[in-house]
């Protein structure tokens, strides 16, 4: 697996990844949901962010990673590479080269919580409502140690 920076041509492809992964793993979220974030997803919020990918021997991107000013934004893994290290693989690369310490989660994704909280994570807050205004609760984590951070 290779971690490696995303250009624009790599949008088209990462926002079908974002898709599949939002709808693997975020079931609170309905398809009005969906079709409100993707349009931001692709038109704004992919140009805020430092993108990284994490792509396998053939080129496939695998998941990607956004981070600014210390938090990691945003993180996808294709549903077909979960559990194969791939979340694990782009979050170190956040913390010891992008300089994360900080992730918000959103409450409804238990499997999120868990495996930041396995990377090394804690929650220090909570706000009800997420980053546009919707009722989908957030947690605010960070690290607890960056230096014992992500056990791979």
């Amino acid at each position: 697996m290779i971690i490696s920076d995303v250009t624009k041509s790599d949008y088209a492809e990462l926002i079908e990844l974002w898709e599949r992964s939002v709808r693997a793993t975020h079931d609170f979220l309905v398809d009005s949901d969906i079709e409100y974030l993707r349009p931001l997803i692709l038109e704004q919020y992919f140009d805020a962010v430092c993108l990284k990918c994490a792509k396998d021997s053939q080129g496939k991107i695998l998941g990607f990673s956004g981070v600014a000013e210390e938090n990691l934004e945003m993180l996808f893994v294709d549903p077909q590479s979960r559990g194969q290290g791939v979340g694990s693989a782009l979050c170190k690369h956040a913390i010891q080269e992008l300089g994360v310490t900080k992730v918000d989660v959103n409450e409804q994704n238990p499997q999120a919580l868990g495996f930041y909280e396995h990377i090394g994570f804690c929650v220090v807050g909570r706000s009800a409502l997420d980053g546009q205004g919707k009722p989908f609760p957030l947690l605010h984590m960070e690290l607890a140690d960056k230096n014992t951070a992500v056990k791979v």
